[in-house]
């Protein structure tokens, strides 16, 4: 077994309450490898033999119940007369496993097609462009999807109201001409870039009944999200816009018990002030070819296990 931060993930002699797989950040485009800004190698045609060994290998096991992509499905550098057929591609593989996927919108959906059009393609369980949502795979957890970019400068229309207000927050945070780069802003806020977000005021209305709701029925909850939310897990560029909002909401409950996150490519694991876990997921589009990185959760009612694929770390979260 591998070693997430210290945390050894230690195989168990119970069978789990339920398993799921997860997987993050293909940004698979049809195009030669490249390079991150911060010059690490993007293997954009590999990936998605990442994601095929991913869903052939939560086939062999025969008991993962669902799978979650935690978003960032194709890559801002694919041709944008290509959008569609790649995203339609990737979710092709996803098709071949033998249970649903749930899905997350990330910055680089929001580069190559508009959120109205995701929310449709990933058949995103809403009844707006919002794309946040919950579901209960059994009676003693529920799974809290985000949509992390609820506020931002992505997806929306230009003369959208969210648009301009998401714009004037980060003129007021980032001086920068350039507002994708976070030159000079120390700690924390180099978070405030145009690839990252925030949830809305609406969504946070919406979370707080969630858990209020959970804590009610007695359930442990894990929170899923394409931007990190600890800075503990994640380097500070790729946080949430608003995570300490969305952290305050979760630390009023004793439910949540991991947030699970993607974005930050090189993946992280932290436990906050309150005892959650924080896990952001190694990226498969950096796994050079013949390595992959993807992983199942085996779900027990006393911890949470994750169990990686080469590149991705075991993490044991016990309750």
């Amino acid at each position: 077994m591998a070693v997430a931060n210290g945390v050894v993930a230690r195989a168990s002699t119970k069978e789990p309450l339920f398993s799921f797989g997860v997987i993050a950040d293909v940004q698979y485009a049809d195009i030669p490898d490249g390079r991150s800004f911060l010059g690490v190698p993007r293997y954009y045609r590999h990936s998605i033999s990442v994601l095929q060994s991913a869903v052939d290998r939560w086939n062999e096991q025969g008991n993962i119940k669902f799978s979650i992509n935690f978003g960032d499905i194709i890559d801002g550098y694919c041709p944008k007369d290509k959008s569609l057929w790649a995203v339609q591609k990737v979710l092709d593989e996803f098709d071949k496993f033998d249970g649903p996927t749930y899905h997350m919108i990330g910055n680089h959906c929001l580069y190559n097609l508009p959120r109205s059009q995701l929310v449709s393609l990933l058949k995103i369980a809403t009844d707006s462009d919002r794309a946040y949502y919950d579901f209960s795979p059994c009676p003693g957890f529920r799974i809290v999807v985000l949509d992390a970019y609820d506020f931002s400068c992505l997806g929306w229309p230009n003369d959208h109201p969210v648009t301009a207000a998401a714009m004037k927050l980060l003129d007021e945070k980032n001086p920068n001409t350039d507002k994708n780069s976070p030159d000079g802003l120390v700690g924390v806020d180099r978070r405030f870039v145009k690839f990252n977000g925030a949830v809305g005021k609406e969504q946070l209305s919406w979370l707080n009944g969630v858990l209020q709701d959970a804590s009610t029925h007695h359930q442990n909850v894990i929170v899923c999200s394409h931007l990190p939310m600890d800075p503990g897990a994640s380097s500070p560029a790729a946080l949430m816009w608003n995570y300490d909002e969305v952290m305050a909401i979760v630390h009023q409950y004793n439910c949540v018990k991991a947030c699970f996150a993607g974005h930050d490519h090189k993946g992280g694991h932290s436990v906050d002030s309150h005892g959650v876990h924080h896990r952001t997921l190694e990226a498969a589009l950096e796994c050079p070819p013949g390595t992959s990185a993807f992983g199942h959760v085996e779900v027990y009612p006393d911890r949470l296990l994750l169990v990686g694929f080469d590149r991705m770390a075991d993490t044991e979260i016990p309750f």
